[in-house]
């Protein structure tokens, strides 16, 4: 079966991949473990750097068309005509970032989701490549607390919306309660073998009140 453009440029962007389609040397944001509840991490992210987009479609759709122009900007589709080192994972959210704010705050509307790859460490929004694609956004995030819970095989809609089901489920009998919508991270190439994909639903966090 040939590959799909947006599988080739995957391909392109996690080189260092072993021939299982895992992920090898990929950077990631940086994060601490804050605590493990059952499946369910809480995680510590650092501040970090965002491009989004934001596109209309199906789940699936929406986040090949979002990877396709996300994936040009960093291969060079930007002012400097440069590429930028790509990073995991790729995020997917149905929430909208919004023009003058660093997080995901409007919703993106029906059938509308919003793309984000995270940039390399080193970069600030002043000296990152501007994207030549004007619905590219740059954010600048906060440092996040998050829970994160894992799930392998194909990234379709249901296994998805089963690990987020889990995960609300887990933060119900936990001290922390959702803080803001979820989202969808992938790490992997789309030929890994199903079972050693790395996949994540990740749900912004605060303590429960007393």
């Amino acid at each position: 079966m040939s590959k799909s453009p947006t599988q080739i440029l995957l391909a392109l962007a996690l080189t260092g991949c072993s021939v299982f389609g895992v992920r090898s040397g990929t950077p990631e944001p940086a994060y601490q473990v804050v605590t493990k509840i059952g499946p369910v991490e809480i995680r510590q992210y650092a501040p970090k750097l965002a491009a989004s987009v934001t596109v209309q479609g199906d789940e699936i759709a929406a986040r090949a068309t979002g990877f396709r122009r996300l994936a040009a900007f960093i291969f060079g589709a930007n002012t400097a005509n440069t590429s930028i080192e790509m990073t995991a994972p790729v995020v997917q959210s149905s929430a909208k970032i919004a023009m003058t704010a660093p997080v995901a705050q409007a919703a993106a509307g029906p059938g509308q989701w919003t793309i984000s790859f995270y940039m390399p460490a080193g970069y600030t929004a002043a000296t990152l490549p501007r994207p030549k694609d004007q619905g590219i956004v740059i954010s600048e995030l906060p440092g996040a607390l998050d829970a994160v819970i894992r799930f392998t095989g194909i990234p379709g809609k249901a296994p998805a919306a089963a690990a987020r089901e889990e995960l609300l489920a887990t933060l119900a009998n936990s001290p922390y309660v959702p803080d803001g919508p979820p989202e969808e991270w992938f790490y992997d190439p789309p030929w890994t073998i199903p079972f050693l994909r790395r996949n994540e639903i990740a749900i912004p966090v605060a303590l429960r009140a007393p």
